[in-house]
């Protein structure tokens, strides 16, 4: 591994670890965000605390972070962008600040994807954002979401991303576990209660 490779897989991870959701609920006043709900640094959870701006802003930080990663390896390591990418989901999902403790990666994700390949990313917000108006559960729009980053790379002929949004796509899909068990146990909530 070159000092590029170290360099853009070190500062993605600096970057998707910083644990938005648990800074602007602290910060704004309503806690600690591991204390409500699922205890979740994510936006769904950081719904439960009853502010849509926190749940709004956290969500677009938390893309926003992933974006900033695969765009300055863009800039300054373009041969090192997949190691930057993984470096952001990685710091999200096990921030060494929260102790590996932190959220589910489908707002990253997309971040990462936007500037990677920007039409897959496009297929993603619509699955997400489709299946949470319609089927109005959060770990459901998420996941499905998620698998459909590999597909969209292989259907668009970006078969060299394929490896790398797999693997994320099954971190995402690891990470909602305890969601799936409730979906198969019909005990999943949908938005705005219980869970996520």
């Amino acid at each position: 591994m070159t000092s590029a490779m170290i360099l853009a897989l070190a500062v993605g991870y600096m970057l998707g670890s910083i644990p938005f959701g648990l800074l602007l609920t602290r910060f704004g006043g309503k806690g600690d965000i591991r204390a409500i709900g699922s205890g979740n640094i994510g936006a769904t959870n950081v719904l439960r605390t009853g502010s849509k701006v926190l749940a709004a802003a956290t969500l677009i930080l938390d893309a926003l972070k992933g974006a900033v990663a695969v765009m300055l390896a863009q800039r300054f390591w373009p041969e090192c962008v997949q190691f930057a990418a993984a470096g952001a989901m990685i710091g999200h999902l096990y921030p060494v600040w929260l102790k590996f403790h932190g959220g589910k990666g489908v707002a990253t994700l997309l971040g990462v994807l936007a500037p990677l390949l920007p039409l897959a990313a496009g297929v993603y917000a619509l699955v997400w954002l489709g299946l949470l108006l319609t089927v109005r559960i959060s770990s459901v729009a998420g996941v499905v979401a998620a698998a459909s980053a590999p597909l969209s790379a292989a259907v668009l002929g970006n078969d060299e991303y394929f490896p790398l949004l797999l693997g994320f796509a099954l971190l995402v899909i690891w990470k909602h576990r305890a969601n799936i068990q409730r979906l198969l146990a019909g005990t999943e909530p949908k938005i705005g209660r219980g869970s996520a």
